[in-house]
């Protein structure tokens, strides 16, 4: 997406679900830009309101789809960057459905910021309303990277009494971040004096081309650490950690050379929280399981399929 169409004008520019057929030039024009063009399966582009939001979602099925893959995407991500795992729930045989995070990609909202956590299950409600206004096939199985596994996560320890639709697969999930007690100390000095800080870029994954376009060529990359995200976060993960155990088992694969988030200690509250969650460890790979070097990939999408049945 050339760095001349600016988010908000491609976003008024969609239709709502019930007037969406064909895509649109523009929304072609994005979707080229980042790869996500798929000939032999359908595909829309649209935009639908949670609360005060106008989110942007898409969805890619097959002609005789045997489930629905529902992406959560993680923090300062969008849809545009979760193509290999767009391929794999292709490949499954999976409608595939995502939408971008208020405040990130396409959508609208305070750039990389939230209010509450409690939104983001406001997010995932109208999503899942948007799979069935689609008439997507049950099983939907959820999937999220990071940010979006703690969506995932916090659906299936806060509402205990809804039924998951399908398996739910962690990719690398957040609980606490890596450095917390530092991050969480300079957030109560910081928040009364200042709104956002620059963000800080990291090599969060071994794909050297992933972390060239993400750092140079992206033009849907947030560039600030708002405040308000991290006292959300702050105010999540006691509720989070305090929350009773659920009979769910998710699915996590979790890199062992993460340097985003905890993951030793979330790993430890997983598996405190569900009951028999299988886990998929990787020594070599680091946060961004979505994008991931090739060989990881394939080594826990491999994990995946079996675990899905395929």
């Amino acid at each position: 997406m050339p760095e001349r169409i600016k988010p908000d004008f491609l976003r008024e520019s969609l239709p709502a679900l019930q007037q969406s057929t064909e895509l649109t030039p523009l929304a072609r024009q994005y979707q080229a830009y980042y790869g996500l063009e798929r000939p032999a399966v359908q595909s829309r582009l649209w935009r639908f309101a949670v609360a005060d939001y106008q989110l942007v979602a898409q969805a890619w099925w097959p002609e005789q789809p045997l489930g629905t893959l529902v992406i959560l995407h993680g923090y300062y991500d969008h849809m545009g960057l979760y193509r290999h795992v767009l391929d794999w729930g292709l490949e499954m045989g999976f409608a595939v459905l995502a939408c971008d995070l208020p405040g990130h990609g396409l959508s609208s909202g305070p750039r990389a910021s939230i209010n509450e956590f409690e939104e983001y299950q406001a997010v995932l409600d109208g999503l899942l309303e948007q799979a069935a206004l689609l008439d997507l096939p049950q099983p939907w199985h959820l999937l999220g990277q990071s940010t979006g596994g703690a969506i995932v996560l916090d659906r299936l320890l806060s509402r205990p009494g809804q039924p998951v639709p399908g398996e739910s697969i962690l990719l690398a999930p957040l609980v606490r971040p890596r450095s917390w007690r530092w991050s969480r100390l300079s957030y109560a000095m910081l928040r009364h004096f200042v709104e956002k800080i620059p963000r800080t870029f990291t090599d969060n994954s071994g794909d050297a081309a992933f972390l060239e376009f993400v750092q140079r060529s992206d033009p849907l990359q947030p560039d600030i650490l708002p405040t308000a995200w991290v006292g959300a976060l702050a105010r999540w993960i006691p509720r989070i950690e305090a929350a009773a155990a659920s009979s769910h088992s998710p699915i996590i694969v979790q890199g062992e050379a993460d340097m985003t988030v905890d993951w030793r200690h979330n790993l430890s509250v997983l598996q405190r929280k569900f009951s028999d969650p299988q886990v998929f460890s990787l020594p070599e790979a680091r946060h961004h399981l979505a994008n991931e070097e090739e060989a990881l990939r394939r080594r826990y999408f491999a994990f995946l399929s079996e675990r899905l049945g395929r």
